[in-house]
């Protein structure tokens, strides 16, 4: 039982990917394993200890099963990251169902004298991707195209 407590304390983890770069996202429901995938993701793009939330963008998606929904999700934050330069530093899902997500990006316009970019992240695949419950733990496997 100790072993799944501590993976409620880690939200993500770093995985390695023939060529891409993936995380392992862990979640006690669903809208945590969500925001915990999205921080993960801007981890791997961003140093995200200098990223204060001085603005906030709200965020919502449609799909046909949860794991196109965690895509679309992400490819949106992305999105956001790639446009709009937006760091994302705290994420909200306010609302989440099998179809449909109503979520928050809160974070800062990047700032080259201020952030320090890590990786770039070209797109979200949907490789090997299962949301799966185990025991009482949420969790998800992310490859993102570098």
């Amino acid at each position: 039982m100790r072993r799944e407590t501590e993976k409620v304390r880690e939200r993500y983890e770093v995985i390695e990917h023939t060529a891409d770069i993936g995380i392992r996202a862990f979640g006690g429901d669903l809208k945590e394993l969500f925001v915990n995938s999205a921080q993960g993701m801007f981890a791997i793009i961003a140093d995200l200890d200098k990223v204060e939330v001085k603005k906030s963008l709200k965020i919502e998606c449609k799909a046909e099963s949860a794991e196109e929904l965690l895509v679309s999700w992400l490819g949106e934050l992305l999105y956001h990251f790639n446009v709009d330069e937006i760091l994302g530093k705290e994420f909200t899902i306010v609302k989440l169902d099998n179809n449909y997500l109503e979520g928050e990006i809160g974070g800062d316009k990047f700032d080259s004298t201020k952030h320090s970019l890590k990786n770039e992240i070209k797109g979200v695949t949907y490789h090997n991707l299962k949301i799966e419950k185990k025991d009482d733990l949420w969790q998800v496997e992310v490859i993102f195209d570098v």
